[in-house]
């Protein structure tokens, strides 16, 4: 019999945050992508999710996983095993404008992967891109990174406003009608790339 090719394993990705407003905004520009997403604010739960789960990717606010918990002891480890060595989750952190400059050097010094506020959306969506090209959980760049978000940035330039997405914890310079906008695009590049099936002319039925 011939070998059956194996599926590729869903993108999970789990979020640790307690900021409702970033919650919503992280929720909805990751599951754009189809992605399994879970978002949790307490540090004991998303340990239990990473010891029974299959998730792809963490996404921890440096809030909540500080420096002496046993929640960043256990994202360094995963952050630190190589992919060439089986790593099946990678992690990025969340650094807020009030993090404290040991908390950004404890980051710096292992090579940690991190995005800190004030960041772009671009910016954010292309390191979630490149950690999970880096386990192979993807294959290529996910869209968004590509095309879209592009094209919101000129806009955005055209009108004077700014571009960065977390502008401070409580506002962002995105609306939930720009993030829809790309999501259409989105939907509509995917509809493109199918591929289109012919018909066959069955005639008039009542013939």
């Amino acid at each position: 019999m011939p070998d059956i090719p194996s599926q590729p394993r869903p993108v999970g990705i789990l979020v640790l945050d307690d900021d409702n407003e970033s919650q919503g905004v992280l929720r909805q520009m990751l599951d754009a992508e189809g992605w399994n997403v879970r978002i949790l604010a307490d540090p004991r739960l998303m340990l239990n999710e990473l010891a029974t789960g299959d998730w792809s990717l963490v996404i921890a606010n440096t809030a909540l996983a500080r420096l002496d918990t046993p929640a960043f002891a256990t994202l360094r480890e995963l952050a630190l095993l190589p992919a060439e060595e089986g790593a099946r989750v990678r992690v990025l952190f969340l650094l807020p404008e009030i993090a404290g400059g040991e908390f950004l050097q404890a980051l710096d010094r292992d090579h940690l992967p991190y995005v800190a506020r004030p960041f772009r959306l671009h910016d954010f969506l292309e390191k979630v891109s490149d950690l999970l090209i880096e386990i192979k959980a993807i294959e290529s760049p996910i869209r968004q990174v590509r095309y879209e978000l592009a094209g919101l940035r000129r806009k955005k330039q055209k009108a004077g406003r700014q571009t960065s997405m977390f502008a401070s914890r409580d506002t962002y310079s995105y609306t939930e009608e720009e993030l829809a906008e790309y999501e259409r695009a989105e939907t509509e590049e995917t509809r493109k790339k199918k591929p289109q099936r012919k018909l066959t002319d069955l005639g008039n039925p009542h013939e």
